[in-house]
Parts: C-alpha cells; structure tokens; sequence
C-alpha cells in the first residue's frame, strides 16, 4: 500500500471516529450543520473558509509540484462561469500587488488577459503562480470561490476536505 493510500485511510478512520481535532482553531457555530459541500460553501462565512483553508493549503504542506496538477484537474471541472469569477479574482488580487494582468499574460504564457475568454489551462497557470507565489492570495480566492475545493483529489489536499467534513458531521454523533 502506498503511504498516499495510508494517509488516506487515516483520514477516513479518524473522520469515522467523529475526530475534529483539527478544527480546533477554527472558530465554529455550535448550531451549524452543514449537509454538504456545497451547503458548506454556501453557509460558511469567508472568514471561517478562508482560515480552514489557510491552515491548510499552503506551499510549505502541499508543495507545488503535488498542488498544480490537482488545480488543472480541478479547474477544468468547474462551470466556466465559476472558472471566470475564479480567474478575476486572481486577477483583481494580483493586481492590487502590482502586477498587471497583461504582465502575468505574458509571463505566464496565457492565451488572454481577460478573465471571461481564458481557458482551463490559463486559469490553472493563474491559480499555480498564485499558489506559489502568492499563497495568502490562493487562500483568499479560493474562501471567496470555494468551488475548486470540491474537485480536488489529492489526499494531501483530501485532508482539507476531510476537516470540513469532521464539521458537518460532528453534530451528528
């Protein structure tokens, strides 16, 4: 068995388990239950998303080279006009640092500058620079568009996942 698929069987043993130890830093609603995924990214707060994943999705846990293919995968699942809220978002953050959406078009090799006509794969070059290079961003995008969450896979990232899980179910012991 490969330490990925132990890792994973970890989490889903723990998940079994009703242990939530690792939101203990995450502020929580003792009333909310959360159904699911997508009830928890329509409830949640930003503020309680962007911590969960802050805690969570950072270049020093999940380093690039695993987090950039689970971004394209995840990116081309999305509906395109989630992936273009997703690369505007990027776009309006990376542009408050000084960096000019028509600069990261050519440094990055992206068939546009406009949000609305990129393709998958501009999106995930957005979303892997931004990851790397700007990982406080990545998190803030992704608590405003939580959307790629649900189509990540890696059980690095599953952990994430796993810990929302852990909270939505946790009420039901």
């Amino acid at each position: 068995m490969t330490s990925s698929e132990e890792y994973k069987r970890q989490i889903m043993k723990d998940l079994a388990k009703g242990n939530t130890e690792t939101l203990d830093d995450v502020p929580t609603d003792s009333g909310q239950d959360y159904q699911n995924f997508d009830d928890f990214a329509q409830r949640s707060s930003r503020d309680e998303r962007r911590k969960l994943f802050g805690k969570s999705l950072h270049p020093d846990r999940i380093p690039p080279s695993q987090m950039e293919p689970e971004l394209q995968n995840a990116i081309a699942q999305i509906k395109p006009n989630e992936r273009d809220d997703v690369a505007r978002e990027f776009l309006s953050q990376l542009k408050k640092r000084g960096l000019s959406d028509r600069d990261l078009e050519r440094q990055l090799g992206l068939s546009t500058h406009n949000p609305n006509r990129m393709t998958a794969d501009d999106v995930s070059r957005l979303a892997a620079f931004t990851y790397h290079s700007h990982p406080d961003i990545f998190q803030d995008v992704l608590a405003d568009q939580p959307a790629i969450m649900k189509f990540l896979s890696n059980p690095l990232v599953g952990a994430i996942v796993g810990a929302m899980a852990a909270k939505w179910l946790g009420h039901r012991r």
